[in-house]
């Protein structure tokens, strides 16, 4: 069934239970008073930002903005934009263009307006809905991006270019349109990372996401009872994939704005939460605050906590055996997957194979994975290629993009651009991205084989491995190691010392002690990275 559906049918189950929580602890509220409190002078103490709606508001909000879309003339197959901050209107907005008939269309808040303007120009977008945070940015637009199109906005003080959301929506009636939907209709253009140049815009239809909700609820056994912790920037398709398992059973979710260790354990403790999901950098802060004492878990209430699980980049097996030292009773899964392939799962680790921790795992849930060469033939078990998918997941195209989407998709396999091999038991293991490939001598570096080594090193805390230009052996792997607070007394010779048990040819020929840059979904941004070190590269450097 169409995804719509599912919000349909917990509107009518669970209609007044809580569907959504928004909790924002960088921003304080006053706390109501009790009638005890009336007479105090004093003002009521203040509480963290923090929202609820049911799921008979969800769908009603969500039935007020396909209102009016359809009031504006929105025909199906049209493009809505949702440039928002993580919110509780998101996701009602996300199933309202839905419920229209529409295409949604989520956007990278972390864009700059050039980049917001590409997106909306590439997608075709007719309707742009943004939030405040995004006033600056779009008023630079206006002049290129207003003409045909409705903007929409979320917030307080509606700028005179764009209608209220609020104001426009409160006015549309709350019942459902019931625009006619199937699972072969275009749903959602999600835009890849960028990290080539401009993002590629990557078209869905409706029976992506219902897949990834089947698939999510199949891989960690969601039911009505759990409560899914939500952290992750909902634009991208990895939080929201995850949440429908939530929409499947018609589970609570907890949309936390903040990062933390401590709002994470507050959020966890104080909402009830039974399912986190975290990207490698948060772990590693959870790990180091509860390591340091910043943390202690005797504050918080955690036994409901049962999975913990991990995607969007490659997980070292280190951080993992250290999250099981501190939380053995956890379930927990890694999940592998790419917008191409609507989002993480169609190869993830299985809660039951946690003997297999550093491999990405078997297919997941309807999907079928194979290792192929250059000519797309599949080879032996244990031989390096590129990992190719296939299930009800993948994207139609790159939309507008025919050169592009003839480049990975072969028939109703995806090639996804990641080089992996597979074990003599059907167990997939990620060696890194082709295009990260480190060719120093004619030999092969993999940069992730690198990093995870170098993760286990007590005083590191994060770790990128890039390659840089080398007149002698054509490029040189180097390492930008960002250290544990506390640990600035670690030197380039110790670092040295520990890469001695990696072969010769895999030793990092540079240590630079620095941040190590990711973006929003976790991964590291390593092109930036060439960019700022590339210039190292000019002359030959051997330390060993």
């Amino acid at each position: 069934m169409p995804i719509v559906d599912m919000l349909r049918r917990n509107a009518g189950l669970y209609g007044t239970e809580t569907a959504l929580v928004e909790v924002n602890p960088e921003v304080f509220e006053p706390r109501p008073r009790t009638w005890r409190e009336y007479d105090l002078i004093e003002p009521a103490q203040t509480q963290p930002y923090r929202r609820e709606i049911s799921w008979k508001v969800f769908d009603e909000k969500a039935n007020r903005l396909a209102n009016l879309l359809l009031s504006h003339g929105v025909k199906k197959g049209d493009k809505v934009a949702i440039l928002l901050m993580n919110c509780i209107d998101w996701l009602p907005i996300y199933f309202g263009i839905l419920k229209a008939g529409a295409i949604a269309v989520p956007l990278n808040f972390r864009y700059t307006a050039s980049e917001i303007a590409y997106c909306v120009s590439q997608a075709d977008v007719d309707i742009l809905v943004f939030g405040e945070q995004f006033k600056g940015r779009i008023e630079e637009l206006v002049p290129r991006i207003q003409k045909n199109r409705l903007l929409l906005y979320v917030g307080d003080g509606c700028p005179d270019y764009a209608e209220s959301y609020h104001l426009a929506t409160a006015n549309c009636p709350s019942n459902d349109p019931w625009v006619p939907i199937s699972e072969e209709d275009d749903a959602a253009i999600y835009f890849s990372s960028g990290t080539t140049g401009y993002p590629k815009a990557i078209l869905h239809h409706h029976l992506s996401l219902t897949q990834s909700a089947e698939m999510e609820q199949a891989h960690h056994g969601q039911t009505h009872d759990d409560v899914f912790l939500c952290i992750p920037p909902l634009y991208h398709t990895g939080a929201k994939m995850h949440w429908f398992g939530s929409l499947l059973v018609g589970g609570k979710a907890v949309l936390l704005r903040g990062v933390s260790p401590k709002s994470v354990f507050d959020a966890v403790s104080n909402e009830g939460c039974t399912v986190v999901w975290l990207l490698v950098p948060w772990a590693q802060d959870i790990l180091a605050a509860i390591e340091r004492g910043d943390i202690a878990l005797d504050d918080y209430k955690l036994d409901q906590w049962r999975l913990m699980h991990i995607g969007a980049q490659p997980v070292p097996k280190s951080l993992i055996e250290r999250w099981r030292s501190i939380f053995p009773t956890h379930d927990y899964d890694t999940n592998y997957g790419l917008s191409e392939s609507c989002g993480p799962g169609c190869v993830h680790l299985g809660v039951e194979n946690i003997d297999r921790v550093g491999a990405i795992g078997i297919p997941g849930y309807r999907w079928e994975a194979r290792v192929v060469d250059a000519d797309g033939n599949e080879v032996e078990h244990g031989v390096k290629g590129e990992l190719a998918v296939k299930g009800p997941g993948i994207m139609e195209c790159y939309y507008n993009d025919p050169e592009s989407s003839a480049e990975v998709l072969k028939g109703k396999w995806l090639l996804t651009g990641d080089i992996a091999y597979q074990d003599e038991d059907g167990f997939f293991w990620l060696v890194d991205r082709k295009k990260d490939l480190v060719i120093s001598g004619g030999e092969n570096i993999y940069p992730v084989q690198v990093e995870d080594f170098l993760s286990a090193h007590p005083a590191i805390h994060d770790v990128a491995v890039i390659g840089i230009p080398d007149d002698r052996l054509g490029e040189i792997a180097i390492a930008i190691v960002e250290l544990k607070r506390g640990m600035d007394n670690t030197t380039v010779d110790d670092i040295e010392e520990f890469c001695l048990g990696l072969p010769r040819y895999k030793r990092p020929r540079k240590i630079i002690f620095a941040s190590v840059p990711r973006n929003p979904t976790g991964k590291i941004e390593k092109p930036l990275l060439r960019e700022t070190y590339g210039s190292l590269g000019t002359a030959h450097a051997d330390n060993g």
